[in-house]
């Protein structure tokens, strides 16, 4: 839970500021100060920033944090598991400044020089992709996103099939996987990521942040949910979302290595992710 959590209330916020414009919306929970300030909320006009209020002015609180998602049935789940609440995400909204703009045009400008030097035909579409969670090593989180992960073989045989039509350029983090044939540009941050997306044709990874990106930037997507959760719960109907029917599924497990998780990658195959491909690619 992460950026993709704080992209979810953005739209409830804009809702809400719209109703009442003399009032700072912040995003957290009184108990704990408020929330620190989240770079998805960076140039929103919706949200205050809560390092910075203006004491005169009324102050909205939307209760939404860690211990408090819409989706999550917390008197259901367990310390083994999540349960999930019936809950349809809104895209929300993400504000870029002109300099995340150009470093981004910057970006998919060396992209395409990369295709020049390594190709001597058109690309059909430039795809972004992410192939593993930033925090799939991660001390607290690393268990659920090894669950929630397709796998580094899996993304390195689609991609093997896609590199010498596509344009590919991947998100570059600490747990980047380099996969030959594709663009990673150097290091950037999330907002700089995220306007990079903007910019391509469609994204291609795992159900999370980018994914809901996606949707608040109106960009089509290709999406593994597996069988951890579903996209009956936090997908968007305009993407393709590649999900693991299952008797266990949604399983939502996150202390334990699940074997019904590694049943959904070897289900969601490669040749199912190029089908959707193909299809969005082409309409």
């Amino acid at each position: 839970m992460g950026y993709g959590d704080d992209l979810l209330i953005t739209s409830l916020a804009a809702k809400i500021k719209k109703k009442y414009p003399d009032r700072q919306i912040i995003i957290g929970n009184k108990k704990k100060n408020y929330a620190s300030h989240s770079p998805i909320y960076e140039n929103n006009p919706n949200i205050a920033d809560c390092r910075n209020l203006n004491n005169k002015k009324p102050i909205h609180l939307l209760d939404y944090h860690e211990a408090n998602r819409p989706y999550i049935d917390y008197k259901r789940s367990t310390p083994n598991n999540y349960v999930w609440r019936n809950f349809r995400p809104i895209p929300g909204e993400i504000y870029f400044s002109d300099q995340e703009k150009k470093e981004a045009n910057k970006i998919i400008s060396e992209a395409k020089t990369f295709w020049v030097e390594n190709h001597n035909r058109e690309f059909l579409s430039i795809i972004f992709i992410e192939t593993s969670s930033t925090k799939i090593n991660d001390t607290q989180f690393s268990i659920k996103h090894k669950n929630k992960d397709w796998g580094i073989q899996n993304w390195t045989n689609l991609i093997n099939k896609l590199k010498n039509d596509y344009l590919i350029i991947q998100s570059s983090h600490n747990e980047t996987k380099n996969i030959d044939g594709i663009f990673i540009p150097q290091k950037t941050d999330f907002r700089i990521a995220c306007a990079l997306l903007n910019e391509v044709d469609f994204y291609v990874g795992p159900e999370g942040g980018f994914g809901h990106v996606a949707a608040a930037l109106n960009k089509k997507a290709v999406l593994y949910f597996g069988g951890w959760i579903s996209p009956d719960v936090i997908g968007y109907d305009f993407h393709e979302n590649l999900y693991y029917e299952d008797k266990q599924s949604p399983c939502g497990v996150k202390l334990k290595l699940c074997e019904h998780c590694s049943k959904a990658r070897e289900k969601i195959s490669v040749d199912l992710f190029l089908k959707h491909i193909y299809k969005i690619s082409s309409s």
